[in-house]
């Protein structure tokens, strides 16, 4: 089983006062959106500052809240809180990458279930490029509660490389977040 970890805990600090998981995709917040996309794969986790935080009330039913007391030490944290919580393969999937879509999620589900040898699955562009999500082998996922920063799991890549499958998805998605008002400006006239 794969559980689906989408960190949400982060304060959107490079979009100049706005809420860039709370920006409209597909008619809903990004982080409602994104919750969906993951609910037909497994267990979806999101992290947040707290359960009563505005980004609660957005996400659909099924969805369990992990709240992230110490959410301002950076991504690590609610990496940390998610290990805490499972014992099941991770996949981290960002909620800012909004061409990560269902059927991205699945092809990095059934890899996993084709590559039983790999202790890593991490999606890659289409170039080979490594991204994101990833999927960690329930044997790693305790080596999060060593993790600081805001650099995410990329020590426990690094470890154990040797063992990583990448899964190409189509074009830039698996690189291509959303962090700025220039970015997410760009994204929607692509969309158009």
């Amino acid at each position: 089983m794969v559980a689906i970890l989408i960190p949400a805990a982060g304060a959107s600090s490079r979009m100049r006062g706005r809420d860039k998981l709370l920006e409209p995709v597909n008619g809903r917040p990004l982080l409602a959106e994104m919750a969906a996309r993951a609910l037909p794969h497994g267990r979806v986790i999101v992290t947040l500052p707290g359960p009563d935080h505005a980004r609660a009330a957005v996400l659909p039913g099924g969805v369990e809240v992990v709240p992230v007391p110490d959410h301002a030490t950076g991504l690590s944290a609610s990496l940390r809180r998610a290990a805490a919580v499972t014992g099941d393969d991770l996949m981290v999937l960002l909620p800012d990458m909004p061409g990560i879509d269902s059927r991205d999620i699945g092809t990095l589900i059934a890899v996993r279930q084709s590559e039983p040898g790999a202790r890593i699955w991490q999606a890659a562009t289409a170039d080979g490029m490594p991204g994101h999500p990833l999927i960690f082998h329930a044997s790693l996922v305790p080596q999060f509660a060593d993790l600081t920063g805001d650099s995410g799991a990329a020590e426990v890549v690094k470890r154990h490389r040797d063992r990583r499958v990448l899964v190409p998805l189509a074009g830039d998605r698996a690189r291509a977040d959303l962090d700025t008002p220039e970015a997410w400006a760009a994204w929607r006239a692509r969309q158009h």
